[in-house]
């Protein structure tokens, strides 16, 4: 079991940028692999990106490709979602989560055990 702790949310124009945080506690942390995930009011928990343990593959949602990219630093127990041209469906509390050894399962949230308490990310039109 990990803990984990976002950061980084907050208010940004339309078009701006951003760049979350999570920070996860534990020795074993590079066995993990973490995922963003994002909630909007009214609306169900959805995947946003993932990055397996190891770091050997990244899984993005097709709302986000090519604006937002996930990466690790297992030295730091670390992980990162750096957010570009934000628009305001991006509006949401985002949540990471992580899990031991989960592969091609890492855009499932039921695959995820340990989530933060999540960051809550606005964008304005």
């Amino acid at each position: 079991q990990v803990q984990l702790v976002e950061s980084g949310g907050g208010l940004v124009q339309a078009g701006g940028s951003l760049r979350l945080s999570c920070a996860a506690s534990g020795r074993t942390f590079s066995w993990y692999t973490v995922g963003w995930f994002r909630q909007a009011p009214g609306k169900e928990r959805e995947f946003v990106a993932a990055i397996t343990w190891g770091g050997g593959s990244t899984y993005y949602a097709d709302s986000v490709k090519g604006r937002f990219t996930i990466s690790r630093d297992n030295a730091k127990n670390m992980v990162y979602l750096q957010m570009n041209s934000l628009k305001p469906e991006d509006t949401a509390v985002y949540y990471c989560a992580a899990e031991k050894f989960v592969n091609t399962q890492a855009m499932n949230v039921k695959s995820y055990d340990d989530w933060g308490q999540g960051t809550q990310v606005t964008v304005s039109s």
